[in-house]
């Protein structure tokens, strides 16, 4: 590999080869330390193809999960059985995993554009913008950058759009299976949000049994089946349909209530530290 040569979007392969093994090694801990990720489905992702393949998951936290997701295509590729044991496998990552992630969200930051440089196609969300709700049209650029991300690889995303759980999904994830008809893969996931803050980046428990269960690909038949039919699909597959309701754990939901209750304290403690400010 020349040392210059780069990808379809212009990132230097070299860089974003040493930047995934730079942020596997920090990172590595996380689920292999701190905490425990348990891992089904290995011999799924070697069985997968090179490129157009559309891994669809539930959403936890904003980086702590594609990060779980980089470790573990790595090491089952490099021939570990559902584990992440010894960093070694980061030595020649798969450079062509990419995610699909909220532009302003990998914006904020010079850690986030790191993140970005990792693999990162951000998209404008048509339905939030900066804390507000907002309706605009789905930009093309953004449907095409995933098509030719899918050309060249894998794709990570995450079709709800947020990390509250059992939120519907959107429906360009269906558009986009329809229009590239990549191999869906569903993952599911478990555990980041007790593990880590709302970002992933912070630790906030440690001692957590974290799960990862990557699933068999869909048979989805491209051409008949509706938009609404997929969307059914995936929100089965990756166990957010609303009959899931029914079944979660006591421990998830208490979880997820305190988390919205410190969330909400947060933002009342800032508006109100604002409103001193204005008044001094």
């Amino acid at each position: 590999m020349g040392i210059f040569k780069e990808n379809p979007f212009g990132h230097i392969l070299f860089l974003k080869k040493w930047l995934i093994r730079f942020m596997g090694v920090i990172t590595h801990q996380r689920y292999k330390g701190f905490n425990t990720l348990e891992i089904e489905g290995s011999d799924v992702i070697r069985n997968l193809p090179e490129n157009n393949v559309l891994f669809v998951s539930n959403h936890q936290t904003y980086f702590a999960d594609v990060v779980a997701m980089f470790h573990v295509f790595n090491a089952s590729l490099s021939g570990r059985d559902d584990s992440i044991k010894n960093v070694g496998y980061l030595w020649n990552p798969k450079l062509n995993v990419y995610y699909v992630a909220a532009a302003e969200t990998m914006k904020k930051s010079l850690l986030t554009k790191i993140f970005a440089y990792a693999g990162s196609i951000s998209v404008e969300r048509t339905w939030r913008s900066e804390g507000k709700d907002v309706h605009r049209q789905v930009k093309m650029s953004d449907i095409s950058n995933i098509g030719k991300a899918l050309n060249d690889g894998w794709v990570i995303t995450f079709p709800q759009g947020t990390t509250t759980p059992w939120k519907p999904l959107r429906k360009g994830t269906a558009h986009i299976i329809k229009k590239y008809k990549p191999l869906v893969v569903p993952v599911v996931i478990d555990g980041f949000r007790r593990s880590f803050d709302k970002k992933g980046l912070r630790i906030k428990k440690k001692g957590i049994l974290q799960h990862m269960n990557i699933k068999e690909p869909l048979d989805i038949d491209y051409e008949n089946e509706s938009f609404e039919a997929i969307i059914e699909k995936l929100e089965y597959a990756i166990e957010q349909h609303p009959s899931f309701l029914k079944v979660i754990s006591k421990q998830d939901l208490l979880a997820y209530e305190e988390e919205n209750k410190l969330r909400k304290w947060k933002k009342e403690k800032k508006a109100k530290k604002a409103k001193k400010s204005k008044k001094a």
